[in-house]
């Protein structure tokens, strides 16, 4: 059976304005958050599409100096220049770039706390009766998020206005991935919940 192609897409392109810092590059486990994401993408997607907008070249500075040379070669900087306009034009910039995979895992950059054997877990639950898979926990829905062909084309085809939720209301097969992973709640906005973020190893 051939594998399925998956890209992984990180939206790092806002400009953090309720953090009053720059996001992407605070620090989880002495690394940057859009570092730990992208190693963690890179061990398991055959891409990493990392869409930029808001200081773009500090995060392509960071993750140039701080990857390894093999995570790097797997990585594609995307620019969307219309970033102010809302984390969906980010979306649909970084999946013009992901047109030829089967899957992605979308992934918003305050989640740096998500340890890799849940990605392991997650990207194994890939299934072609769905085309959506999504992790919950306790009846709560998390992220990031699985979706195939078709939700990409839709996302492609919608007008900007819209946003994610509208998009797949209808006509996407969902699948829910009951986890013990509490991190797939993570929603870093402000300085009071970056310095709330459970510490690595921490019970």
């Amino acid at each position: 059976m051939q594998k399925n192609r998956l890209y992984g897409l990180l939206i790092s392109a806002g400009l953090s304005g309720r953090m009053g810092k720059f996001k992407p590059l605070l620090e989880y486990d002495n690394k940057s958050f859009v570092q730990n994401i992208t190693e963690k993408l890179c061990s398991i997607c055959d891409r990493a599409i990392i869409v930029t907008g808001f200081n773009s070249e500090q995060i392509e500075n960071d993750l140039s100096k701080n990857l390894s040379k093999a995570n790097l070669q797997k990585v594609k900087f995307v620019l969307n220049e219309n970033y102010k306009a809302g984390m969906f034009t980010s979306l649909k910039t970084g999946l013009l770039h992901c047109t030829d995979s089967d899957w992605v895992l979308y992934h918003f950059v305050d989640q740096p706390t998500l340890p890799l054997e849940f990605y392991n877990d997650f990207v194994n639950q890939i299934d072609q009766n769905y085309d959506w898979i999504q992790p919950a926990m306790d009846k709560r829905k998390g992220h990031p998020v699985l979706f195939g062909r078709k939700v990409i084309e839709k996302i492609l085809e919608a007008p900007d206005n819209l946003d994610l939720r509208e998009v797949t209301r209808n006509g996407i097969n969902k699948k829910f991935r009951q986890c013990n992973f509490y991190e797939i709640f993570d929603d870093i906005d402000n300085i009071e919940d970056y310095k709330n973020l459970a510490k690595p190893d921490s019970e």
